[in-house]
């Protein structure tokens, strides 16, 4: 059986290889590999978003030549680096600098590289209401690129409710994206359309909020938002978690064959367009 996990990162200094063997070994078959800021290429101009994508590609690239897990690639400019970015060269040449990133991930897109633009999206904690509004008209841009590439966005934001929903939906509307396309990362269990608008909601993969979202439905993917940090064990959620969680629910009855197929390997396949198999 297919077993997705929709949202991890790798480090070049983290465990890498190895969290993805592990990931295997219990029950993991497909992963969407996001691209995170990497210490090793500080941004300080939009050309350094290449060469940053370029380390996730070669993270993936290994992972898919060495590993019995298939990765994905997600590639976009992290949202939380406006500010940085603002305080050092202004907040018009930090969105432009955040725009260029961007671009550089839609080409990479286009040249099927990459499956995805993400994560993108705004801060998720209180900022000005000038990054605010710059951060809404990166997201939008990227909605736009996307929806030329037809290709789906992932979306990092504040939590989600929905009334988030609800804007972010408005809001591909007017960027021509399919409501469909857009992901929203690290999501509360809204699986019914009046929650979530017509998004897809990446559920992080705890008992809790599992159990809330089958007793809705399955329209919904599961995610750890592993972080491959060293100085975070673990963190967010170990990357074992959604093989297990899935096989312990199958188990325990409370997801059954129809449904895990349906969220790891039917939603997956629509939302990015990619072929799920198992060898």
């Amino acid at each position: 059986m297919p077993i997705l996990d929709n949202h991890i990162h790798l480090q070049p200094h983290g465990r890498g290889l190895v969290a993805l063997a592990d990931f295997y070994r219990a029950g993991g078959t497909h992963a969407v590999l996001c691209h995170s800021p990497y210490e090793e290429v500080p941004i300080v101009k939009g050309e350094d978003f290449r060469t940053s994508y370029e380390i996730t590609l070669k993270l993936a690239k290994k992972a898919n030549e060495t590993c019995k897990t298939r990765v994905f690639v997600a590639l976009g400019p992290y949202p939380v680096l406006l500010l940085g970015l603002a305080e050092r060269h202004g907040l018009e040449m930090g969105v432009d600098i955040m725009k260029k990133g961007l671009e550089a991930a839609q080409n990479l897109v286009l040249e099927k590289e990459a499956v995805g633009i993400g994560e993108i999206g705004r801060p998720h904690f209180p900022v000005s209401s000038e990054i605010w509004e710059a951060s809404n008209d990166i997201l939008y841009y990227g909605m736009e690129l996307a929806a030329e590439a037809s290709c789906p966005v992932i979306l990092h934001t504040e939590s989600g409710t929905p009334q988030v929903m609800a804007e972010l939906a408005a809001m591909a509307d007017r960027a021509g994206l399919e409501r469909n396309k857009v992901i929203k990362h690290y999501s509360s269990p809204l699986v019914r359309e009046d929650e979530n608008y017509g998004l897809v909601p990446s559920i992080l993969a705890s008992r809790s909020a599992m159990r809330e979202a089958l007793s809705k439905g399955d329209r919904f993917l599961m995610e750890t938002d592993f972080l491959d940090d060293p100085s975070r064990p673990g963190a967010v959620m170990n990357i074992t978690t959604v093989p297990k969680r899935t096989k312990a629910f199958l188990a325990s009855g409370q997801m059954d064959e129809a449904v895990a197929w349906r969220v790891h390997k039917d939603l997956p396949e629509k939302t990015y367009g990619v072929s799920i198999e198992v060898l």
